[in-house]
């Protein structure tokens, strides 16, 4: 008998990907096949395994990637080969999810299934609005009613001359296509023109917005602010709150398009710092790390470590290329003993003590200046050293250091390179006034940046944005090529650039 295949209903929350629960992910990370829809945020994806069968079955604005007869076939018959199947779907599978009767369906089947709760966008929206559905002041019962009932129905299945009264929150899902509707079977059965209104657009993420009214005008308001789908609606006096409450869309970079140039395997946490502020990060990778066109420099340098007093590392990719390339040499941290190292950057510094070598000295900040004048004061003039870093970096700190009497051996560990994907997409954004802030973390970022447009558009294109450098190194650099950074952090961390950033717009 072959092995016996399961169908998990997972609620994956509002929006938000931090709302999924802790059994959603642990869940999605066993499946064999995940089926999901067009509200589930595509970042919940990042916990699959890399060999799952991933598939989407999304419906927007009537469209259906596959009815729903063709879904509750397609889980079911994956189950019945024998996998593990997670049926992803957008807040909470039980409320206006069709998950009751897709469980009804392996129920008839005789296919075992779980059901896992989810954050409904009924009560998760709202809260990320500054409503309270309920409040003592305001109202003790709430109710959830779908908005999707099609108008042209002969009867309607909700009973509007009980609801319009009958509870002091209304919260419709799905209902911006029949507002107009909605709204009219209110104020006929009861409910005063006067009430407050909220609508809530692509709630929990950083791009939600809300238009505030009343049943009398929240029509027109809602036609003027083209308000589109998704969204829910939020009809009672608890609506009143919002004005002292909310906190979600009062962040200063909430909804503001922050293009990061910084390479992809480091662009994430980056675009992570950001989106706790609020921000919409891009990701425009333009600088891409490769191998050196040879290894032999470091492989010289890697033979006779012994001979040197100090290394001096002023990246993280340098740290990284460099103890890879220790390791396929056959050696390790211990060929280290008696060099004395010098890290450039908290960033740097934390990747050496993360594999528990001792640091002697990490200057105060990025300036050849302070570096060598540091460097001084440990005794480096007159010794051997040696700097692992880019082919292309700027040679103000060997001069320097050479300069002081330091026998400096330069090697190459890594290169970057200029990718050449999405330069149309983010040309368009700019084109179209889309991107409020551009950042650049190194001055290779700039001069690729600038290289993957014409020259004669960029002042265009960049009118109206926002320039963000990491230091003042970085913010020459743009600064030569017409990019005025408007925006240095006085520590030149990526922290630092992403508070700056929010302090900028406050």
């Amino acid at each position: 008998m072959g092995k016996r295949g399961k169908v998990i209903l997972i609620g994956g929350g509002p929006g938000d990907p931090d709302l999924l629960t802790i059994r959603g992910k642990e869940c999605i990370e066993k499946a064999d096949v995940i089926v999901y829809d067009y509200l589930v945020s595509e970042k919940l994806l990042k916990y699959a395994r890399e060999d799952a069968l991933v598939i989407y079955v999304g419906k927007k604005g009537g469209e259906h990637t596959l009815p729903q007869d063709k879904i509750n076939d397609l889980i079911a018959d994956k189950a019945k080969e024998g996998k593990v199947v997670a049926r992803l779907k957008g807040g909470d599978p039980f409320i206006f999810g069709r998950g009751g009767e897709e469980a009804e369906i392996l129920a008839d089947h005789g296919i075992p299934f779980e059901i896992i709760p989810g954050v409904t966008a009924a009560i998760s929206v709202p809260a990320y609005a500054g409503i309270p559905l309920t409040h003592r002041d305001f109202t003790s019962t709430v109710a959830f009613i779908t908005g999707h009932e099609d108008p042209a129905k002969r009867r309607s299945n909700i009973a509007w001359d009980k609801i319009s009264t009958g509870a002091g929150t209304l919260v419709f899902l799905m209902g911006i296509k029949n507002l107009h509707n909605i709204v009219e079977n209110l104020i006929n059965n009861g409910r005063p023109p006067e009430t407050p209104v909220a609508i809530v657009r692509w709630g929990t993420t950083n791009n939600q917005e809300t238009v505030v009214g009343r049943l009398s005008n929240i029509i027109d308001l809602a036609k003027e602010r083209k308000v589109a789908p998704p969204a829910i609606i939020i009809i009672g006096d608890v609506v009143m709150l919002r004005e002292k409450l909310n906190w979600f869309e009062n962040r200063p970079l909430l909804g503001k398009k922050i293009i990061v140039t910084r390479a992809r395997a480091q662009a994430s946490d980056f675009s992570t710092l950001l989106e706790g502020y609020g921000a919409i990060p891009i990701q425009f990778p333009t600088i891409e790390t490769i191998p050196p066109e040879s290894w032999d420099g470091l492989d010289s340098a890697i033979e006779g470590l012994a001979g040197y007093d100090w290394i001096i590392f002023t990246s993280v990719n340098g740290v990284r290329s460099f103890l890879e390339r220790l390791r396929v040499k056959g050696k390790d941290v211990r060929d280290l003993k008696g060099v004395r190292i010098c890290t450039i950057g908290p960033k740097t510094a934390a990747e050496i003590e993360r594999l528990g070598i001792g640091i002697d000295f990490v200057p105060p900040e990025y300036r050849a200046e302070a570096v060598v004048e540091g460097l001084k004061e440990m005794g480096i003039k007159g010794k051997r050293a040696l700097l692992p870093r880019a082919a292309d970096a700027r040679n103000v700190l060997p001069d320097e250091l050479k300069e002081m009497g330091v026998e400096l051996e330069v090697v190459e560990v890594y290169r970057t390179v200029s990718p050449s994907e999405k330069t149309n997409v983010i040309r368009r954004l700019m084109k179209d006034g889309e991107i409020d802030v551009i950042t650049f973390t190194s001055s290779s970022t700039v001069n690729n940046f600038v290289g993957m447009f014409d020259k004669k558009d960029i002042p265009k294109l960049i009118n109206g944005v926002v320039i963000a450098s990491i230091g003042p190194v970085t913010a020459k650099t743009a600064d030569d090529l017409g990019l005025k950074s408007v925006i240095v952090p006085k520590d030149y961390t990526m922290e630092a650039l992403a508070e700056a950033i929010n302090e900028y717009f406050i």
